[in-house]
């Protein structure tokens, strides 16, 4: 018995010996003898040079935030010195990475069944080199080998951690070149508090490019709990600041982050903070990332601002017009997958110029292309806010928002080329709504609604429909960016246009009961407002009844020919228009008038000949004839010539126009436009009105035959 419990004391003496002996040789082995070893194995798998140039050392201690069994075991912490990772042959620098020291510790316990368990790795002093050259290849990408083998151990990496450091990135697709800096911060800072300080900061910026009106707009809402970005108890504990160029625009920002990377633990928000300019337009966010290593989710509360939106589409990859100045906050949810990643832009607000913008919009990548999705409000929308998408705004205005394409002096139609190269980058399906529209000069479009859709290039704007004067303008809108020149149809309906709330600050024109009717169908090629003008083909009808002209009525209306016409024919007095019809055909922006006719008190006017957009050249005789002795009042034949924006009104030689019946030349010509007679409604309580009589007749089977003149105008001529 006694020698069975000393061969059994023995071994647990040997044993322990081992143990003992295997604990001196762990803690007194030069681990550096390993190096050669672990440099090429590392540089086998990476697929470029690796190497520990300093020491490589293994401590042992106490892990206390470990529990059970492992807090009483000793853990070994592996510290390599001075390490390099190079880069592939084709890139400017050697070296990937530099770092001061790598250092993390292993859970002894779990390396009983092959599980290397790191807790946390950091990274001392990192200097990366981040190259991507035309080709595309980029020095991030590595090609590790594939052992076909597996590997009977498994790593299980928690989080990295790092310090101060820096990182370069030359990046010839995106033109960038970019120096970013790593400092550690002397205290953390709460998360709330950088949100806080972040949301003050970033709308103030909003109300230095946009306005007062534009802080005050971001802040509607911002507390709400769904424009809150995401919440973690992580703070931050390092701020970043990055220079350089992009795109060819000046890079200037800082920002702030936590100190470690969750790998594994997704439920673990990494906080971001950023705030950024590049060029004049300003970019800034404040958030959580979750799972960095997938990047599988962000929410942040993101903000932009410049002098366009259309400079976003090199930064954010997002094809978006030319506007005014502009500033937006809402609610950033992404999911990021390589090719298909989803981004959501929600209960954003802002302010684009004098217009007021809210919506949702979404953003996925998964498909052949991008594509952008939503619906979008205004409450109030300036029609001049509207203008650089068509590039109808002044030179300095587009100067600011970077637009290279000057409207040249001598023309009126924009000639600014539409980015179509951008229209075929990706799809859209958005909603837009305007409650209220206003224009400086009172111009009563009270709403619009469209439905934008862009499929490869081709752009329609179905229905596009304004809310006009108490009457309604129902049109669509395609274009064809998938083509060079770019292909383009419009089809316009105008019906019951009042024409007392057409000018509502014309006090002549608020005891006018008439109305407005038209239709329009063109189709043309152009890259520009001027060349789709231009090529334009198709005809434009219109009527009117029962309204008012004068100088001053023209001035409002902003139209500079049709007043220099009427000061030369009326002088500057009120005119009253009994009924008015035009029928104008197009062929390759040549508008010859098939039928141009004013009934006024006085004269039916007749105006005949063509106006060119192609050279935007006018070639037009305007031509009254007078009801009974009112000749008197009346001004010699005039022509119109010169160009939209200089135009030369003059009076024809030869002698005035004698007397005539001007009711007869409204009914011969009126036939083409007799699909619209059902529209028109004469004046109740006028049974003298020319038109009521001339209309009737052209509703009936011989619309060409000779009117009669009514009583009232017959016993004008006897006195």
């Amino acid at each position: 018995m006694r020698r069975g419990w000393k061969i059994v004391s023995w071994i647990i003496g040997v044993c322990l010996a081992l143990i003992v002996v295997l604990l001196i040789v762990i803690a007194t082995f030069d681990w550096n003898r390993l190096k050669p070893t672990i440099n090429a194995r590392a540089s086998e798998t990476l697929g470029r040079p690796f190497a520990i140039n300093g020491d490589l050392s293994v401590r042992w201690r106490r892990e206390e935030r470990a529990s059970g069994m492992e807090s009483w075991v000793p853990w070994p912490e592996f510290i390599a010195q001075n390490i390099s990772i190079g880069n592939p042959d084709w890139t400017g620098q050697p070296h990937f990475a530099q770092l001061d020291a790598l250092r993390f510790r292993v859970s002894p316990l779990p390396l009983i069944v092959h599980r290397v368990e790191i807790p946390v790795l950091y990274l001392t002093q990192p200097t990366i080199d981040l190259e991507r050259n035309a080709q595309g290849q980029a020095n991030w990408e590595f090609a590790f080998t594939n052992n076909t083998t597996p590997s009977a151990w498994k790593l299980d990496l928690h989080a990295i951690g790092f310090d101060r450091g820096h990182i370069m990135l030359n990046d010839a697709i995106n033109k960038a070149d970019l120096q970013i800096t790593m400092e550690a911060l002397q205290r953390a800072i709460p998360y709330g508090d950088i949100v806080s300080q972040q949301s003050a900061d970033a709308r103030e910026q909003a109300s230095k490019t946009v306005g007062a009106n534009a802080k005050t707009q971001l802040e509607k809402d911002a507390g709400t709990q769904e424009n809150q970005p995401g919440h973690t108890s992580a703070t931050y504990q390092f701020a970043f600041q990055a220079q350089g160029k992009y795109q060819g625009a000046a890079v200037d920002g800082n920002g702030k982050t936590g100190g470690v990377l969750a790998l594994q633990e997704t439920d673990q928000p990494f906080p971001l903070q950023a705030d950024m300019h590049v060029g004049d337009t300003h970019i800034a966010m404040v958030g959580t990332l979750t799972d960095p290593l997938h990047l599988a989710a962000l929410n942040i509360r993101l903000w932009f601002s410049g002098s366009s939106m259309a400079k976003l589409y090199p930064l954010i990859g997002v094809t978006l017009p030319d506007t005014p100045p502009y500033a937006t906050e809402g609610h950033l949810r992404a999911t990021l997958k390589k090719g298909a990643s989803h981004f959501s832009y929600d209960h954003f607000r802002g302010r684009v110029g004098g217009s007021d913008l809210a919506g949702d919009l979404a953003f996925d990548t998964g498909a052949a292309r991008p594509k952008l999705t939503g619906a979008v409000k205004s409450q109030l929308l300036r029609f001049s806010d509207l203008a650089p998408l068509i590039g109808a705004d002044t030179n300095s205005e587009k100067e600011q928002r970077g637009d290279a394409t000057p409207q040249p002096s001598d023309k009126v139609l924009p000639v600014e080329p539409f980015r179509t190269d951008r229209w075929r980058a990706m799809d859209a399906d958005v909603t837009f709504s305007a409650e209220k529209i206003v224009r400086d000069t009172a111009l009563p479009i009270h709403a619009l609604q469209t439905h934008l859709q862009m499929d490869n290039g081709v752009l329609t704007l179905n229905p596009l429909d304004f809310d006009f004067a108490s009457g309604k303008i129902d049109s669509n809108l395609r274009l064809d960016g998938s083509t060079t020149p770019m292909k383009g149809d419009i089809k316009l309906k105008a019906r019951h246009l009042k024409l007392k709330e057409l000018f509502p600050k014309f006090a002549p024109m608020q005891t006018s009961f008439g109305e407005i009717n038209g239709d329009a169908a063109l189709n043309a090629r152009g890259n520009s407002v001027s060349e789709l003008m231009g090529t334009s083909t198709g005809e434009l009808k219109l009527l009117m009844n029962d309204g008012a002209i004068s100088k001053a009525l023209l001035e409002t209306a902003g139209l500079n020919v049709a007043n220099i016409v009427i000061v030369k024919l009326f002088g500057d007095k009120t005119v009253k228009i009994n009924c008015a019809a035009s029928d104008l055909s197009a062929t390759n922006g040549l508008y010859q008038t098939q039928l141009f006719v004013f009934d006024t008190e006085d004269a039916t006017i007749r105006v005949n000949g063509t106006v060119n957009f192609a050279n935007e050249k006018l070639d037009l005789d305007v031509r009254p004839e007078s009801k009974g002795l009112r000749i008197l009042s009346l001004r010699s034949p005039l022509y119109v010539k010169g160009t939209l924006k200089d135009p030369d009104v003059g009076v024809q030689p030869g002698p005035l126009i004698l007397r005539g019946g001007g009711a007869v030349a409204l009914a011969v010509f009126a036939a083409p436009v007799a699909a619209l007679l059902p529209l028109v409604a004469t004046s109740k309580g006028e049974p003298d009105n020319t038109c009521a009589t001339v209309l009737e007749q052209m509703r009936g089977a011989s619309k060409a035959r000779t009117a009669p003149l009514p009583q009232k105008t017959k016993a004008a001529a006897t006195h």
